[in-house]
């Protein structure tokens, strides 16, 4: 099978693109090939790939700029992604889009399955959720894969930052009313793997299992460094300055890869310390 994948420059893109050439014809489309927010170039690159699947991996994710430059969000989360679903339409190929868990508001108690109703209550979210609709209304064929508070080792990511911090001694205040999934980016990439290869079309939701507060993940990234999670101390997000506005809960509850029979991500534990070793992904 030829797969593309868009975005195999990004975090989880470093991780999904060599998995797929151990398995696949797979070839990437680099910002620098083509930029999704151009259609014409859009329409050119894919065509000449030729795939047979699209993987649409590139977004912008950093969610507070998102909010402090909306129009760029929307050009490249909403814009961009009907630029390569069109493509995809007019090809018949299905596409397969990296969606998140923002696209809710975080008021439910229990985690979200794949049916909740959506309310986003951030610029990010809003144009991902857009981004989903584009590719509902314009393919027969597709998967969205929504997922949370992704870290791997080809980006910036949360435990990079808390390191980064507590490396230098410093006494770090973390949100404790933000609860979620983290997620790797090797154990989501095989599991993307698995679902263009075995999975219906449709909606799913895919992080590592067991959830957290940000301020218990913090803690837990310093136990296993070796260093010390009093260093992390507890706060409301109404002591935090930031411009977006985050879900107070972001679990998502992975219903549709048990429907599917496809096998769940391991706890987010696990994942942590694989990632801090940098060790092959497992899934359970």
């Amino acid at each position: 099978m030829k797969i593309l994948v868009t975005g195999s420059n990004g975090m989880l893109g470093k991780d999904l693109l060599p998995l797929l050439q151990e398995r696949h014809e797979s070839v990437s489309l680099t910002r620098a090939e083509a930029d999704i927010t151009n259609q014409l170039q859009v329409q050119r690159a894919i065509k000449n790939a030729r795939p047979e699947v699209v993987i649409h991996a590139a977004a912008m994710t950093a969610v507070d700029d998102c909010e402090l430059r909306p129009e760029l969000a929307f050009k490249v989360n909403a814009e961009g992604t009907r630029h390569v679903a069109a493509v995809c339409a007019e090809l018949g190929v299905p596409m397969f889009y990296v969606s998140t868990d923002y696209v809710f508001d975080g008021d439910k108690a229990e985690p979200y399955v794949e049916t909740d109703k959506v309310h986003p209550v951030s610029v990010y979210g809003k144009s991902k959720l857009e981004g989903e609709n584009h590719v509902r209304t314009l393919l027969r064929q597709f998967w969205i894969a929504r997922t949370s508070w992704v870290f791997g080792p080809f980006g910036r990511n949360f435990v990079e930052a808390i390191l980064g911090k507590a490396r230098q001694g410093a006494t770090l205040q973390v949100v404790d009313d933000q609860v979620g999934c983290p997620t790797y980016t090797a154990d989501l990439a095989k599991k993307i793997t698995e679902i263009v290869e075995r999975g219906c079309p449709g909606l799913y939701h895919v992080s590592n299992q067991g959830s957290c507060s940000r301020f218990e993940f913090a803690r837990e990234i310093l136990r296993q460094s070796g260093l010390d999670p009093a260093l992390v101390l507890p706060v409301p997000t109404s002591a935090s300055d930031r411009p977006a506005r985050r879900p107070a809960n972001s679990r998502l509850a992975n219903r549709k890869l048990e429907e599917e029979k496809l096998g769940i991500l391991p706890d987010w534990k696990d994942a942590l310390s694989r990632y801090l070793l940098r060790e092959t992904p497992v899934t359970k």
